[in-house]
C-alpha cells in the first residue's frame, strides 16, 4: 500500500493510468497542487495522452497547460469517490487555471466508467 500523494502512489497512478482506455482530447501537462495536508503543499505533474497517464511525479513545471489546486481534504474525497470533480469545481473547492478546454475534457473523463474503475483500483492500493 502506498501513502496518498507519495512517490510510490504516483508510480501506481502512472502504472494504472497507462492502462486506461483512450479518451480523445485529454492530452497535455497538468500541474496539481494539493495544500493543507500532512506534508503542507504537494505539487505534482501529470502528463496525459488521450486520457492515459504517461507521467506522474512530484515536480513543478512552468509550462503546464492546466493547473488544478485543491485542499487535501477535497483531494481525499475525490480519491475516495465521495466528491465528484465537477461538483468540486462548481463549488469552488477545485480551482483551475489555464486551458479550459482541457479542464472540460478532464471533467468529462472523470464521469466515465473507465475512470471510476481506475479510481477504485487506485484506492485499493492506497493508504490514507
Amino acid at each position: 500500500m502506498a501513502d496518498f500523494l507519495s512517490t510510490d502512489w504516483l508510480d501506481d497512478v502512472a502504472r494504472l493510468g497507462s492502462e486506461l482506455v483512450p479518451f480523445a482530447g485529454v492530452s497535455g501537462r497538468m500541474q496539481l497542487v494539493v495544500s493543507g495536508g500532512p506534508e503542507k503543499d504537494v505539487k505534482l505533474v501529470l502528463e496525459l495522452d488521450d486520457g492515459r497517464v504517461t507521467r506522474a511525479e512530484r515536480a513543478v513545471v512552468a509550462d503546464a497547460e492546466l493547473t488544478l489546486t485543491l485542499e487535501y481534504a477535497n483531494a481525499v474525497a475525490i480519491h475516495r469517490g465521495e466528491l465528484d470533480p465537477s461538483v468540486a469545481f462548481m463549488q469552488g473547492r477545485l480551482k483551475a487555471a489555464g486551458d479550459t478546454g482541457m479542464l472540460l475534457q478532464l471533467l468529462a473523463l472523470a464521469r466515465t466508467p473507465t475512470y471510476r474503475s481506475f479510481r477504485e483500483k487506485l484506492a485499493a492500493v492506497t493508504d490514507l
